[in-house]
């Protein structure tokens, strides 16, 4: 197996399946002892969340949903 030239690699279909590995599914790599890991992110651990959770930590939002829906339906 090689890597593309963007650090991409395919992961067997095997070792997928056998790690719950699904389309858009979180993984994180890690680095012990020589070898490389790849670990499946469940909850709310994974790198999507952390971003959305500290985009609303700086956002300082005062309009409802239904304001909000009304600006971008242009009622």
């Amino acid at each position: 197996m090689k890597v593309t030239t963007k650090g991409q690699v395919t992961i067997p279909q095997e070792i997928r399946e056998m790690a719950g590995i699904l389309p858009n599914s979180d993984v994180e790599f890690s680095y012990k002892n020589g070898f490389v890991l790849l670990k499946k992110i469940t909850g709310t651990t994974s790198r999507g969340k952390k971003i959305v959770d500290r985009i609303k930590a700086q956002t300082k939002l005062t309009m409802s949903t239904e304001q909000i829906m009304k600006l971008t339906r242009g009622q």
